[in-house]
């Protein structure tokens, strides 16, 4: 039997702290054959997800907030924002899902934010993820620029919800 205790938040976020991509994830599934993928993920607010969709499944990912504030961008083939969906601490909502051909990205909005993650196992790399070409990849020499585009564009739409979720 699995327990997540504070503890064990914690120390992942710790590590998530000092790591280069400035997250960490934990698998709570024995391994990558399982049907149900679960995993906690730390992430900080200057980590970047590139945008990308799980095109390879045909269930959603769904997303909860355990520790801290996140952001869900959505968007259109093209790279135009459809959707910011504010969840965790301070918001409304607790859980997101995402539709298995949707653009997205995920954007922490406070530090040491914590995600819960499920998604239709078993996993495999060569279908994980299919990243949009219309966002640099993370690592090039914009990437930290275009995470800022989006961190602004979810206090935006923080501020239009009137949530104060940022500590800045």
């Amino acid at each position: 039997m699995t327990h997540i205790t504070r503890d064990t938040l914690d120390r992942l976020v710790e590590r998530a702290a000092s790591s280069p991509r400035r997250r960490q994830h934990h698998n709570l599934h024995a391994s990558s054959a399982e049907p149900c993928q679960r995993l906690l993920n730390a992430v900080w607010p200057d980590s970047y997800i590139r945008p990308h969709r799980h095109a390879g499944y045909t269930t959603n990912e769904c997303l909860l907030a355990l520790r801290g504030t996140f952001a869900l961008i959505e968007f259109l083939d093209d790279g135009e924002i459809h959707l910011i969906y504010p969840f965790g601490a301070g918001t409304f909502t607790t859980i997101v899902e995402v539709p298995p051909q949707r653009w997205h990205t995920v954007v922490a909005l406070t530090a040491g934010a914590v995600l819960f993650e499920t998604k239709s196992g078993p996993f495999n790399p060569n279908r994980a993820k299919g990243f949009a070409e219309w966002a640099p990849a993370e690592g090039e020499q914009d990437h930290q620029a275009y995470l800022e585009v989006l961190r602004d564009a979810a206090r935006a739409e923080c501020a239009r919800r009137g949530l104060a979720v940022f500590p800045d």
